[in-house]
């Protein structure tokens, strides 16, 4: 696993200028691959050298076959690099709670766009970019592992290894789209790296899969709230539209046992708790399950190095809004280094346009995945209340919609 953190830097004075790259991008999920692929387009007149390190082969990622979301703003951004033509489109969201009053509805026609957002495969989505990169002049090393970068005061050390073989790269500008917030943190023992990052277990275990209904409703997307955790389901499509992916978030203790019962069996208790507003679900496939929680750092910015995506934040799945962040980070980023070069007053720059998105989108999600679980009775007659005023609110619904779809632009 890639170990690199904005927090994982000490300061020394350069030892020589000489630099292999001017941006190097840890990580090639699609936050790394957009970022290096809008910087190779971005930067032309600049001609920055860019590498992106990965300890994976591009094909492990393609190959993977989970549901993800985007957002029709993510979209917009995504599509001069490479858009998957298997995208299923979200026309509608259904938003409701399990057996109380209240339900709001969102509709693409409502905000004049041919979408609200799509849902494809995390392999789909990583291929088309990993194309735009292989197109573009990015040095990419495959199979490479980073360990903890040391930064100097012109730039950034960054130790990596390749088939047993390591060597260290010299970059002005060392970006973390890697991921694993804390994996890297107790070989640092900074207390500052530990006091910059916000936590938060929701006390939630996500089952996922494949499911298929019999009275589908397709382009509908649903996110359907009971006292364990949100059920959503995603339009992906299959005969008749009626195939949708599945996060059902509940007790872990709830989603152990679930996740032992066969298929007959876990499909009924699915059907119990989401209800037949979709008819019977009949199959089930690609169970799998993974605990829910809120990390966050504070700072996006320490020097030269500046975390993006999830190595910056991740969040519940609730209202699917984790990877849209990370694309908007990534987007204003390559507009920043591009713009005014591999600088940290760019990397400053950038935290400052980014920090209100962030600071919505992350509380957002937060709440909405802490308060719609209180199972106290006189909270959920206010729920039903909030959610039914908002179908006499267009505007508020419009912006909170907005929110969700393009985040904060500034």
């Amino acid at each position: 696993m890639n170990e690199v953190s904005p927090s994982t830097v000490i300061l020394k004075p350069a030892a020589h200028q000489h630099f292999d790259f001017d941006v190097t991008i840890v990580g090639a999920g699609p936050v790394g691959l957009a970022l290096a692929g809008w910087l190779a387009r971005r930067s032309a007149t600049q001609a920055l050298k860019i590498a992106l390190v990965d300890a994976r082969e591009p094909e492990d990622s393609i190959a993977d076959p989970r549901a993800i979301a985007v957002s029709h703003g993510s979209r917009m951004i995504l599509e001069p690099l490479r858009w998957p033509a298997d995208a299923t489109a979200i026309e509608r969201i259904h938003v409701s709670q399990r057996g109380h009053f209240g339900r709001t509805l969102i509709d693409h026609r409502e905000h004049g766009l041919p979408a609200l957002g799509y849902v494809l495969r995390y392999g789909s989505i990583v291929h088309g970019l990993a194309e735009a990169v292989h197109a573009s002049p990015v040095h990419w090393f495959r199979s490479t592992s980073a360990s903890a970068p040391v930064q100097e005061q012109d730039g950034v050390t960054l130790p990596i290894e390749t088939a047993g073989v390591t060597r260290s790269l010299r970059t002005r500008i060392l970006v973390n789209a890697e991921g694993g917030l804390f994996g890297d943190q107790s070989k640092t023992g900074e207390d500052d790296a530990r006091d910059s990052r916000g936590s938060r277990d929701y006390g939630q275990t996500a089952l996922v899969g494949t499911v298929t209904v019999s009275a589908p409703q397709p382009h509908v997307a649903w996110e359907r709230f009971t006292s364990q955790g949100p059920i959503a389901l995603l339009p992906t499509g299959g005969v008749r539209g009626a195939n949708y992916a599945l996060v059902w978030c509940c007790a872990p203790e709830e989603a152990e046992r679930r996740a032992q019962l066969p298929d007959e069996a876990f499909l009924a208790e699915l059907g119990a708790a989401f209800g037949d507003r979709m008819g019977q679900f009949t199959q089930i496939k690609g169970r799998a399950s993974f605990p829910l929680g809120l990390n966050t750092v504070d700072t996006l910015v320490k020097g030269r190095v500046v975390a993006i995506g999830n190595a910056a934040q991740t969040l519940h799945p609730v209202a699917g809004q984790g990877l849209n962040l990370g694309l908007r980070d990534a987007h204003a980023l390559a507009d920043a280094l591009s713009t005014e070069g591999p600088t940290p007053l760019a990397l400053a720059s950038f935290a400052q346009r980014r920090a209100l998105d962030r600071r919505l989108t992350i509380g957002a999600t937060d709440t909405l995945a802490r308060l719609f679980t209180v199972d106290f009775p006189p909270l959920a007659i206010v729920r039903g209340l909030a959610l039914t005023a908002l179908e006499f609110l267009p505007p508020v619904k419009t912006a909170l919609a907005r929110q969700m779809m393009f985040g904060q632009r500034r």
